[in-house]
């Protein structure tokens, strides 16, 4: 019996999800278990595996397109198996086997729709739908379906058939399509003469072409569509500014022992080739301790009211090539400094490798957010919303200061620390990061 692809649902809040990739193509074998799909929601990219082995029969919803969750997806139908085709956004329920050619004259799929010449031609609802919005007679349309019934497909030829031989893109041939334009009469700009919307336009309204001096000609520019992980960047960032009432803070300190410890730390593991220890790991380590004594800033402001949590789940930001994305470590206070160094490791490495799972994404309480690795000195991060406050920690570099009344080199740094003030007032969360300060200055108040 066939069985249904469904968009799957990775946490509370995941409402859709958008398909980037087919792994498997329509009529390809499919086992039980194996990669099928990649789905994209706005926290994390992963593929799913299919949930029953068989030969992929239909796949409704195309590569880029987004889908709520639980939607049919695609169908995967048993060797031998010819399920019937379903619109795409239909069905909540698995499509039946056909069992005979006279089974599948009987279908109710595909519905008559009348002709102008008083004839019944038999169409999907999604076919005809399609047919009136490209203004195309449903009559005119040749159908490939079960028993000659027209498709999207077909509807789709039929009008892509009015610009054969038309070398045009396909937002041209869409607006020209809609406004009724022969594309045979637009002269195109594009490369090799193809024709563009612009064009469409300019022989719309030919008054406003004139060409610019050569002088005066502007540079094309080089357009990023905004989608995919970047909107989703985009989107998630202007929510923090617009519901939260954000201020940020900054402190210089003298980082000189917390880089002794770390040096004495390597050079007593040196014989273990793989032991590593990072500025971050230390500072993460801090923060825990630091929290824990100021329990207002692992908080997240909620529908009821502020959540104040017994664990820090600590957001590590980990810069990707196509944008930026928070793994958590859940109950990284009750770590100790090599077993947390371990955690951060293990879930930067699956930021960028993929791997990581829903509940690694969310429930976060407090972000680190390092830039020290690109030469920057401080910043203003923006907060991860639900979360109180996120701390930024620039680069460490050798500079004059004083010390016991003496100018000295020493390694200095900048952290900056950005709060929620709807969820706490300015004294506590200064308390906080002068506190985390002193740890950095002073490593061994951090056991205390």
């Amino acid at each position: 019996m066939a069985q249904q692809v469904i968009m799957p649902k990775w946490g509370l809040t995941m409402k859709e999800g958008k398909v980037v990739r087919w792994l498997k193509g329509e009529g390809e074998s499919v086992e039980a278990g194996e990669p099928l799909f990649e789905v994209e929601t706005d926290k994390i990219t992963n593929s799913v595996e299919a949930s029953a082995s068989g030969v992929l029969a239909q796949i409704i919803v195309q590569e880029g397109e987004t889908a709520d969750v639980q939607a049919v997806l695609a169908i995967i139908a048993a060797p031998g198996e010819t399920p019937d085709k379903i619109a795409s956004g239909a069905a909540d329920s698995a499509p039946e086997a056909s069992a005979s050619a006279e089974e599948k004259e009987t279908a109710s799929s595909p519905v008559a729709a009348q002709a102008e010449n008083g004839e019944f031609v038999r169409a999907m609802p999604a076919a005809r739908k399609l047919a009136k919005d490209l203004n195309i007679a449903i009559s005119a349309v040749t159908g490939t379906g079960p028993n000659g019934s027209i498709t999207m497909k077909d509807v789709q030829a039929a009008a892509d058939a009015d610009f054969a031989g038309i070398n045009a893109s396909p937002k041209a041939i869409e607006f020209a399509r809609k406004k009724g334009i022969d594309l045979s009469q637009v002269a195109g700009t594009g490369e090799d003469g193809k024709i563009t919307k612009a064009d469409i336009l300019r022989a719309m309204n030919p008054a406003a072409d004139q060409p610019a001096p050569a002088s005066q000609a502007e540079p094309k520019d080089t357009i990023i569509p905004m989608e995919g992980i970047r909107k989703i960047i985009a989107d998630n960032m202007h929510a923090s500014l617009t519901n939260a009432a954000q201020l940020s803070v900054f402190v210089e300190l003298d980082v000189t022992e917390m880089v002794n410890l770390r040096s004495t730390l390597l050079k007593r593991n040196k014989r273990n080739a793989e032991y590593r220890l990072s500025y971050n790991d230390i500072i993460s380590y801090a923060v825990c301790r630091a929290l824990k004594r100021h329990p207002i800033m692992n908080s997240t402001l909620q529908d009821d009211g502020i959540h104040i949590h017994e664990h820090v789940n600590l957001g590590i930001a980990v810069a990707l090539p196509n944008g930026l994305i928070v793994p958590k470590v859940k109950l990284a206070d009750t770590f100790t400094l090599d077993e947390l160094k371990t955690k951060i490791r293990d879930v930067a490495g699956r930021s960028r490798s993929g791997g990581l799972d829903m509940d690694e994404l969310s429930g976060g309480t407090f972000t680190i957010s390092n830039v020290s690795m690109l030469g920057v000195d401080g910043f203003t991060p923006v907060l991860n919303p639900p979360e109180t406050g996120i701390l930024g920690v620039g680069r460490i570099v050798e500079k004059p200061a004083v010390k016991d009344g003496e100018i000295k080199i020493r390694q200095m740094m900048t952290l900056s620390l950005t709060f929620n003030h709807m969820t706490t007032d300015g004294a506590p969360a200064m308390s906080f990061l002068r506190e985390l300060g002193d740890m950095l200055e002073n490593p061994g108040l951090m056991i205390m």
